[in-house]
């Protein structure tokens, strides 16, 4: 598994001298910030003999990583080259991964593919398709068991928990839906808006009554459901979205063409060699555009959102 942390990559780049004083310096002060690991661990080269692939931290990064490891395997002797798969402690540290060349692909979500697209000159290829042959989603506001809200007024002036602001489920959508059922924005409809980190995080203070809702993704509170993480009745669902664009695969546009036509072949392909359900419970893949996502910018650009209140 290639999962690295924070502290085993400085301690692997300071025993191989690779790190300078002012680098780990750097490094060091932001870990402390709870920044990506991304701007100590890759060279910024292009094509360096390996595939490297990053993944959003949408739930615990050890288990994304080890979920999606029988694709790491497939992709490595499709492709005949290393793949290592990273992620990150939050969305922005993967879109800053590949804008500095040091992701070939990576999983984002609608919303942090926009942001990657502005920013990292990302191309969405490929999008997981679900048994059942749906790739949509809908993002959801749960509450606690015992809660007496129903619906989205009864949360007004309470504590509620979003994923991240590069999410789509846990960021741009419920500030949609909360901008439009009531005419503010969520900082100043809710008595505080605080930021879980990941859909299971949000979902859990939910379960734990440390916030009185949350915001996330129906797909991932359906996966910890069946894990018997919760239930439907320690986390009820009071608000659903309209459906949205599912979260694609995306390369650096930059890559060459032959490479990206090996790339995307082997991901049609893989249903058929191997476990292809370590994201999201998908089937199969079939091919994306960025065309897919116009309705991702519409509500970037309806609610107005700055670059601040996108990536705070």
């Amino acid at each position: 598994m290639f999962y690295e942390s924070h502290q085993t990559i400085v301690a692997r780049l300071m025993k191989e001298g690779k790190m300078t004083r002012r680098i780990n310096a750097v490094a060091v002060v932001k870990m402390l910030l709870g920044l990506s690991i991304w701007t100590i661990c890759l060279s910024s080269s292009g094509h360096s003999g390996e595939l490297t692939v990053g993944l959003i931290p949408a739930e615990n990064n050890e288990e994304m990583v080890a979920a999606f490891e029988p694709m790491r395997r497939y992709l490595e002797g499709r492709l005949e080259e290393p793949v290592r798969v990273y992620t990150a402690t939050d969305y922005t540290g993967i879109i800053e991964a590949m804008r500095k060349n040091r992701l070939d692909i990576a999983w984002f979500g609608p919303m942090s593919y926009y942001l990657a697209e502005r920013e990292a000159n990302a191309e969405a290829f490929v999008i997981g398709v679900r048994v059942g042959g749906t790739a949509k989603y809908h993002s959801i506001i749960t509450v606690p068991e015992g809660s007496s809200a129903n619906i989205l007024e009864d949360l007004r002036g309470q504590t509620v928990a979003f994923v991240d602001p590069a999410s789509t489920s846990g960021g741009l959508v419920p500030r949609y839906m909360v901008k439009r059922a009531t005419g503010l924005m969520p900082e100043e409809f809710f008595g505080r808006l605080i930021w879980a980190g990941s859909h299971d995080a949000a979902q859990l203070a939910v379960k734990n009554n440390t916030v009185d809702a949350a915001a996330g993704a129906d797909m991932i509170y359906e996966r910890m459901i069946a894990k018997g993480l919760i239930t439907d009745r320690t986390n009820r669902i009071i608000m659903v979205s309209d459906a949205l664009p599912g979260a694609p695969l995306a390369w650096r546009s930059d890559l060459d063409s032959e490479r990206k036509r090996r790339i995307l072949d082997a991901f049609l392909d893989a249903h058929n060699h191997t476990d292809v359900s370590g994201l999201t419970r998908v089937a199969r893949f079939e091919v994306a555009s960025p065309a897919d996502y116009e309705v991702i910018r519409d509500m970037v650009i309806e609610l107005g959102l700055s670059d601040e209140q996108i990536q705070q």
